[in-house]
């Protein structure tokens, strides 16, 4: 079954992560996927662990479903192909530093005069404006500068970052977003658009509740653990075996949890008869808790709890999610053959669309595998000049 997304055509001219995800996820929803590689050299990414055979299972889990064809940029030849290509397509997303792809003429205002429909996408660390625009960028430093790393971690402890490329991520999902957008107004006027992402703005906007409680107190705030800040309790206690989380986001989730552990004391008790006054005596009520949820193992504790209807779950280490019924019944763990690697395990598409469902159905490509393949068929070129264009290192 086709994906919403088919009949729609990329140049994705990213590398490493953020943009590269991005494209994945338009590939997983049916957009065909031209991943355009530098020869020999190809996406930095492929040379990233853990490798399987001499293939990147790195590069794998976000290339997947990609066709990946090889051309150099750098030469009037490679640009002239690449603007042959940009006619027959529908959107380029690239995340070069800004000023790149301007100086080789490959910039926005260059093609959409050529091609008005077309949709460009960059994603970058600080975005096209703004002082930091040129600046180079990686997760941990704007997980850094974005300030996720100051409400990270336990309280005055050292510096921790958020343990997956969260601002990478953040930025690939607000691409796909603008791109999609753009898409749906192109469908309305005939007009492409230019979208313009930054690492740095999409983990300010993620920022959620921590921006407005600066606003509104002057007061920074800082790493609290496993709890929430404005809901008590609502966090990890340590079980008898392991830990536990409790989410308990009401007063009458409160009675009855209290009512269950025989303490009914702390329903009335004023210093925690509210949410507000909970959170405000954290420090007194999570000892108290903490002697009563070390009393039980986890499973008894999610048994028990989940009976009376108060919210708790584990902490899953990463084998026990592959593995988890849930995360299984909704196939997202799912599998691609490559001829290198053979069978890898992936995470599958978690928009589950009725109609029109995604689908994750080959692999990442190797570099250069399908060039012979887009420049003969879509471009109509002769094998010959194909093998031309390969002696003179242009693809």
């Amino acid at each position: 079954m086709a994906g919403p997304l088919d009949g729609i055509k990329v140049l994705d001219l990213t590398r490493v992560l953020a943009g590269p995800y991005a494209t994945m996820i338009l590939s997983d929803l049916g957009a065909n996927v031209i991943k355009i590689e530098q020869p020999e050299t190809g996406d930095e990414s492929r040379n990233f662990g853990p490798f399987k055979n001499g293939f990147s299972l790195y590069f794998m889990s976000v290339n997947r479903g990609k066709r990946s064809v090889t051309l150099n940029l750098k030469t009037e030849r490679g640009k002239t192909i690449f603007k042959q290509l940009v006619q027959q397509n529908d959107i380029i997303v690239e995340n070069f530093r800004p000023g790149t792809m301007k100086k080789l003429g490959l910039d926005y205002d260059t093609l959409s005069a050529e091609n008005p429909q077309l949709i460009y996408a960059s994603c970058s660390g600080f975005g096209q404006t703004g002082p930091y625009a040129e600046k180079r960028a990686y997760d941990m430093i704007i997980q850094g500068m974005g300030g996720i790393i100051s409400i990270t971690g336990e309280p005055d402890g050292v510096p921790v970052r958020v343990g997956t490329s969260i601002s990478d991520i953040t930025a690939a999902l607000f691409t796909t977003i603008g791109i999609l957008s753009a898409l749906h107004h192109r469908n309305l006027t005939g007009k492409g658009q230019y979208v313009d992402v930054a690492m740095l703005d999409s983990l300010v906007a993620v920022l959620e509740n921590a921006i407005v409680r600066y606003t509104a107190t002057g007061d920074n705030p800082k790493p609290l653990g496993s709890r929430h800040p404005v809901i008590t309790p609502f966090e990890a206690f340590k079980s008898e075996d392991g830990h536990i989380i409790i989410a308990i986001g009401n007063d009458v989730l409160w009675s009855k949890f209290c009512e269950f552990v025989e303490r009914k004391d702390l329903i009335t008790d004023p210093r925690f008869c509210t949410n507000d006054k909970r959170t405000d005596n954290h420090d007194e009520l999570h000892p108290i808790l903490s002697d009563i949820m070390c009393q039980r193992t986890t499973d008894e504790w999610i048994h028990a709890l989940e009976n009376i209807g108060v919210p708790c779950g584990p902490i899953n280490t990463i084998d026990k999610v592959v593995n988890h019924p849930q995360v299984q019944a909704r196939e997202m763990i799912t599998k691609v053959v490559h001829q290198l690697t053979g069978s890898v395990a992936v995470p599958g598409v978690p928009i589950k669309l009725s109609d029109t469902p995604g689908n994750v159905d080959a692999p990442a490509p190797n570099l250069g595998e399908h060039t012979d393949e887009v420049l003969i068929k879509d471009l109509n070129m002769t094998i010959d000049k194909v093998q031309t264009l390969r002696q003179e290192g242009i693809i």
